[in-house]
């Protein structure tokens, strides 16, 4: 938003520092981003007194001119068909930079010697007016600046308006934050609005087809207008907010939505068929010409303001090229309306038709000072165009305004700011904000705030004034006190720190956290062969390789995957905590939500850096890692490794069973699926059902034992058999028949002999201890060969 600092000062008196008004705003929560002179690159030019004007000796259409610029009288050669003896001009004296980039310097034309430039209003980017020189009023001062005599604005403030304060698009807006920053007075611009005869009710009917599109519109109008420029003051002010003059009637408008904040529109009155302004929406397919003689296609979402028999404008974002102003228009209706805010966003944001009237509709306009701007346009309009006001205003407003009472509570507002104001603070800065303030009950105030504040919906809005009044930045930094009683139970873990813990562990086990997009395309969950039952499809979808809602962890690791390979990442260690969709008929939402923990490996086992070899991960790091979360991290019963056949997308498959309940897969991706993913080396990976196991960790019980006292007595055995007899299979004989003393039993290597494709060696370190005794070799020895013979009986291994 662009605050032109003489604009703002009709309405405050401020007269300070023009850093400081920039700063304060800013704390105000109106972030300045720059402040600039709009008019630099005119700044040098001053005015000229044409002394002397006579016909160039070599060129019909030349001039040679004596002009006095104050210090000197200067030769210049001009070519424009206006020029003449005694007129005040603009002029670029030599050395000057005008806008285009150009430098003035010395020149002969035609043999006369020029020592400037005398301009036109195009030249010097003012308009678009070279008709010939501009000619300026006759009381300027020659050798005066130009900026200075036409008090061109100087200071030009950019400020970022978030969305919820629309009471701030405009002049008026900054002036009230400006006098409650300051404390000065407010002074509203004056009506002086000459109306004579007839009833614009009489002549205009207003219908609203639905009030909660169209709370409001007033409709005034202007007879016997002439379409002229606006005076300078207006066409300058305009030009410094960034909005070229285009005529009287359109500059009017544009004028009133700059200084008040409230979009107008102009329509020809005698394009407008049927005495009739009716407000109602389009319908599906409905063709429409905007002013920009663009034919759009409209929904039934599109709000229309329709005369008799057509529509004639896109309500709040464009008007009809059916019903424009243009240079032989006599009669104006001037509209001045509010309508709701998400039905103009939505048709400017579908229609690529974003303009300063629809920016401001989208955030909310003041209903209350809508008849005001529209009155104080229709003034300007008559005083710029000559045209005379009728009486009256025909209008129609189906929803009036309601003031909006909040209670205001000072003790708690205090508690929450971590300040201790008077009370008298925060009812100045109410008053000073417009609100109505009854004290009656000094503890539960009521406050009602005014109609261009519709950001203040509710109490927690009128401490955020107070503190922000205030100043954020001045209230002191206090560490929270907090009181946590060390008596009673601990509280259950909350999903989200539950979530947390996942996410942590999976940091600590040196993997990488990976965040995809919830929403996948049809197209990768087929290619991991997902069935098709239980899809939630995305009604808007961003494209359609994002157009259904992920059912599988999968899609996502595997895309992270071949990212990082693109990007030269052969080291690819990642994990991710989120959620995945099916459809369930049960839910309100009919969508239920699965937490899931996903775990992706590929490459190498260690990272280049370190020297430990350049063998690639398998199945055995996967399986680590998941019985470091589950046994060592979450401290649950052991898992079991179960294989499982016909996965969808991974061979081999397993499952992870905890006492027989499901909690997970591991496995390898397939061969196939992972080409696509561009992966030449085995992809594994893993996919955790978190609610299952939050389940399990919230009715499980640590268990506590006591520390041993006595020492350990370790075997080591080499148990050589069928490549098809699993190590968890020889891991469950064991501890099946190892008897009291037996602690433990954990698999220590592998090998596979040279050539030997049926039988493989696994080493086991079994730990013998008892809780009363140190065990004597020859105990251990008896017992380690009970086991021996009891699993050579179970299985066929040998040793």
């Amino acid at each position: 938003m662009l605050v032109s600092l003489n604009w703002l000062r009709e309405f405050v008196p401020y007269e300070g520092d023009i850093q400081v008004l920039g700063d304060k705003l800013t704390m105000l929560g109106l972030e300045l981003e720059g402040i600039d002179d709009p008019f630099e690159n005119i700044k040098d030019l001053v005015i000229g007194h044409v002394v002397e004007c006579d016909p160039h000796p070599e060129a019909d259409k030349l001039s040679v001119c004596t002009v006095d610029v104050g210090d000197e009288m200067v030769s210049i050669v001009c070519g424009a068909p206006n020029i003449a003896k005694g007129q005040k001009v603009p002029v670029a004296k030599v050395g000057t930079i005008m806008p285009d980039g150009m430098k003035i310097k010395k020149a002969k034309l035609r043999g006369v010697q020029s020592l400037g430039m005398i301009c036109s209003e195009r030249e010097l980017g003012l308009s678009e007016d070279h008709e010939g020189i501009w000619v300026l009023d006759d009381s300027f001062q020659p050798g005066a600046k130009l900026v200075d005599v036409l008090n061109l604005e100087r200071v030009v403030f950019d400020f970022d308006i978030t969305p919820n304060r629309a009471d701030c698009l405009s002049i008026l807006g900054f002036a009230r934050e400006t006098a409650l920053a300051f404390d000065l007075p407010l002074t509203m611009p004056e009506l002086n609005l000459v109306e004579s005869g007839g009833n614009a009710a009489d002549d205009i009917r207003i219908v609203i087809d639905d009030a909660d599109l169209c709370p409001l519109y007033n409709a005034r109008i202007i007879r016997d207008v002439e379409t002229r420029k606006v005076p300078d003051w207006m066409r300058f002010k305009l030009l410094a907010q960034g909005q070229r003059s285009i005529s009287n009637i359109v500059d009017c408008t544009n004028y009133l939505m700059f200084e008040l904040g409230q979009p107008l529109h102009s329509f020809d009155l005698d394009l407008i068929e049927g005495a009739t302004i009716r407000v109602a929406p389009a319908t599906d397919g409905m063709k429409f010409t905007t002013l920009d003689d663009i034919e759009r296609t409209l929904t039934a979402n599109d709000l229309l303001i329709w005369d008799g028999k057509k529509p004639v404008a896109l309500a709040g974002v464009m008007g009809g090229a059916n019903s424009e102003m243009h240079s032989g228009s006599r009669n104006v209706l001037l509209e001045s309306a509010v309508f709701r805010p998400g039905s103009v966003r939505k048709t400017a944001r579908r229609l690529s038709l974003p303009s300063d009237a629809s920016y401001r509709f989208e955030r909310g306009v003041d209903q209350v000072m809508s008849r005001f701007c529209m009155d104080r346009a229709a003034q300007l309009m008559a005083e710029t165009s000559g045209g005379t006001v009728v009486s009256g205003v025909a209008s129609a407003e189906p929803l009036p305004w309601k003031n909006r009472t909040h209670g205001y509570r000072h003790d708690r507002c205090m508690r929450l700011l971590g300040l201790d104001l008077e009370p008298d603070f925060a009812k100045k800065v109410f008053t000073l904000e417009g609100c109505g303030v009854d004290d009656t009950d000094p503890t539960n105030w009521l406050v009602s705030s005014p109609s261009h504040r519709l950001d203040l919906e509710r109490e927690v809005d009128l401490y955020e004034e107070v503190g922000r009044v205030y100043g954020l930045d001045r209230i002191p930094t206090v560490l929270p006190r907090v009181a946590k009683s060390l008596d009673g139970a601990v509280a259950a873990e909350t999903e989200y720190g539950f979530l947390k813990r996942i996410k942590t562990w999976g940091a600590g086990a040196g993997l990488n956290e990976a965040i995809n997009y919830s929403f996948v395309g049809d197209e990768d969950l087929d290619r991991l062969n997902l069935p098709a039952e239980g899809r939630v499809f995305i009604a808007n979808p961003l494209s359609e390789e994002q157009n259904v809602m992920r059912t599988d962890i999968a899609p996502g690791l595997l895309k992270t995957l071949k990212h990082n390979l693109a990007q030269g990442n052969n080291h690819v260690r990642v994990f991710e905590v989120a959620k995945k969709f099916v459809t369930d008929s049960e839910s309100d939402t009919a969508t239920k939500e699965q937490n899931c923990l996903g775990i992706l490996l590929y490459g190498p086992r260690h990272d280049s850096d370190w020297p430990w070899g350049s063998e690639d991960v398998d199945y055995l790091d996967v399986k680590g890692l998941v019985e470091h979360l589950l046994s060592d991290t979450l401290k649950l019963s052991e898992p079991e490794f179960v294989l499982t056949r016909d996965h969808a997308y991974l061979e081999p498959c397993v499952a992870v069973k905890i006492d027989g309940d499901v909690v997970g897969i591991v496995g390898k991706v397939k061969a196939d699926i992972a080409n696509f993913y561009h992966a030449k080396k085995d992809a594994w990976l893993v996919d955790m059902d978190l609610a299952i196991v939050r389940d399990m960790l919230a009715a499980h019980t640590i268990k506590f034992e006591e520390l041993p006292k006595f020492p350990p007595s370790r075997r080591d055995v080499t148990v050589i058999g069928p490549v098809t007899v699993q190590a968890q299979d020889i891991l469950r004989a064991i501890e099946g028949t190892g008897g009291k003393i037996l602690e433990s039993v954990e698999l220590v290597a592998e090998f596979v002999p040279e050539g030997q494709d049926e039988e493989r060696n696994l080493s086991f370190r079994l730990t013998y201890r008892s809780p009363t005794k140190t065990l004597k070799d020859t105990q251990v020895d008896k017992e380690h060969k009970k086991v021996l013979a009891a699993l050579e009986k179970a299985l066929p291994v040998r040793f």
